[in-house]
């Protein structure tokens, strides 16, 4: 029963925060449903494009969601139940909601821009500049990191490739993304182009997933791990610089389906299991203040990443979603809901590793989500039943799902931010800058290079990106959250509930740095370091070196406007 008290404790005040805590946030911040939105004044067919609000809901939630809140809390796991519950509720309600509903209201009040460009309204063009690198290094590792995910959901050993019949797991999952790829264009096409209504295209979507997951557990596809990260790189260089509702918008949409099916199926088996004892939630109320992965403090708050508050959610919010917002009023469910929702994934993902507690913490499982499949599974049938194999086989697929999207949107970012870093202010595109930076500034440019060395880190173990992973998309979380409270405070709106979890956030990730900075020091002192620790090192070292020098740029900007607020008073 211990697993069904916590999925309805976590469910009741999660719907608390969204009613009472997302509604104040809202009317502080003056959410306008009169005010037209960038989708609607810059429309262009390409990047903004106003969506209907149940289409952006799986576009923005698909994108947040990826591999993250089902790894974190499983990977956390290990600290007790306790503190991860605790984290994930409170952490979503007033640290990761407020920033991705933060974000997305600053960004369609500049026009559908990134933060980078907030930053610059706020904070200055150094603080800009220093913001975009900080972010672009983070999105390396997000390629990085779910290239490196998803080669390793499709992959077969060794060299064989084409279609089989009575496939693997990973050979299942990989035919099905494929044509989950053919769907999605087929969809975008016939919604946009067609006038196809959404419902009728929702209900024929749906049956379109159902026939392909049924083909793909039939006939599998079959490629080396090489091949696979070459497939992936192809795949969203292509989906960053197609028009956004060619691939991007219906994908997710239909993805999100996907989603919402496997936390369906996982509350169901939760229920199940409580009352008929098939399974044990075997996870300790709290094992101890320090464990394996380190001290709880930071290592709970960075490991657990998007289960409460994700940097990356930010850059979605202001990269992607803004541009595609028809109508205020529905910033607050997609910003803040969506943020919710993915904290009761990543409860559904303690309560799943619980079932397999044991078998997870011996080794037992390649990886998370293996233990995350196997753990719901068995909630409806013992391992290697039909039962069993069918229901693993879906949620297994359902999270490679999720982390190609992660894949679509931080790629399509990465472009955006890399044009950024070379336009003047009043150059609005590539188009309008001159000489070299004409060229550095195109999206072509920006994505191959992105994809690129993504692609090329991908190809580490995840244990090796994983880490830097968290703690990067952590500190911009509280980087994030400065240039909203900054933004906030220049137009002279309350940004008090911004401060805690700014500083809180800021603490956390620049100690986990410290720590990963001076592990890496030692072990190349020792001489047992490889290419990866020094690569760890100097990564890390230039993540707290940029985000030192944006703090200071943004105290400085705090009590400039404190001055300034002051006077006006006086």
């Amino acid at each position: 029963m211990t697993a069904l008290f916590i999925i309805l404790a976590a469910l009741a005040l999660l719907g608390l925060g969204y009613k009472l805590y997302g509604s104040w946030l809202e009317k502080e911040w003056g959410v306008d449903p009169k005010r037209q939105t960038p989708a609607i004044t810059k429309e262009d067919g390409v990047d903004y494009v106003a969506a209907k609000p149940v289409v952006l809901m799986g576009h923005h939630f698909s994108s947040i969601a990826g591999a993250g809140p089902i790894n974190g809390p499983i990977l956390a796991s290990v600290f007790g139940w306790l503190p991860v519950f605790l984290w994930c509720v409170i952490g979503g309600i007033f640290f990761g909601g407020l920033q991705d509903f933060g974000s997305l209201v600053a960004s369609i009040r500049h026009e559908g821009k990134s933060l980078g460009e907030i930053i610059n309204d706020t904070m200055g063009k150094t603080a800009k500049r220093l913001f975009i690198a900080f972010a672009l290094l983070v999105l390396i590792l997000v390629i990085a990191s779910f290239v490196n995910v998803v080669a390793g959901t499709f992959f077969t050993a060794g060299d064989a490739f084409g279609i089989t019949a009575n496939p693997n797991g990973n050979q299942a999952t990989a035919m099905i993304s494929l044509l989950f790829i053919v769907l999605a264009i087929v969809y975008g096409y016939t919604t946009n182009k067609l006038g196809i209504g959404t419902l009728p295209a929702s209900i024929a979507g749906i049956c379109g997933i159902v026939a392909i997951t049924v083909f793909g557990l039939h006939y599998g596809f079959m490629m080396s791990r090489t091949a696979w990260i070459i497939f992936i790189g192809v795949y969203i260089t292509i989906a960053s610089l197609v028009p956004v509702w060619i691939l991007l918008q219906p994908r997710d949409y239909l993805s999100s389906f996907l989603l919402y099916a496997m936390m369906g199926i996982a509350v169901i088996g939760i229920f199940v299991s409580a009352f008929t004892g098939s399974t044990h939630f075997a996870i300790p109320m709290f094992t101890g203040w320090t464990t394996k992965i380190g001290a709880l403090f930071p290592a709970l708050f960075i490991t657990v990443a998007c289960g409460a508050c994700s940097g990356f959610h930010s850059l979605i919010s202001t990269g992607t979603s803004s541009k595609q917002l028809a109508n205020e009023k529905d910033a607050k469910p997609i910003g803040y809901g969506s943020m919710l929702i993915e904290s009761a994934l990543g409860i559904v993902s303690l309560i799943a590793v619980g079932m397999v507690f044991t078998k997870f913490t011996s080794g037992g499982f390649g990886s998370p989500s293996a233990a995350f499949g196997a753990g719901i599974a068995l909630m409806f049938g013992a391992e290697g039943s039909p039962v069993y194999n069918t229901i693993y086989a879906l949620l297994v697929l359902a999270v490679s799902v999720f982390a190609l999207t992660s894949l679509d949107t931080g790629t399509r970012l990465s472009r955006f931010m890399f044009s950024e870093l070379f336009l003047k202010t009043g150059e609005l595109s590539w188009r309008d800058a001159t000489g070299v930076r004409k060229v550095l500034a195109h999206p072509l440019f920006g994505t191959l290079l992105m994809v690129t060395i993504g692609c090329v880190l991908g190809g580490l173990k995840l244990n090796a990106i994983w880490g830097l992973f968290g703690a990067a998309n952590q500190l911009l979380a509280g980087i994030a959250l400065m240039a909203v409270c900054a933004w906030l405070g220049h137009v002279e709106k309350n940004n008090k509930m911004f401060f805690f979890p700014m500083i809180f956030m800021l603490a956390a990730t620049l100690t986990s740095l410290a720590q990963t900075i001076m592990k890496k020091v030692a072990l190349i002192g020792s001489g047992g370091a490889f290419w990866g620790d020094w690569f760890q090192l100097v990564f890390a070292a230039a993540m707290a070196i940029l985000a030192v020098i944006l703090v200071i740029e943004g105290i400085q900007t705090f009590s400039a406007q404190k001055k300034k607020h002051q006077e006006s008073r006086e």
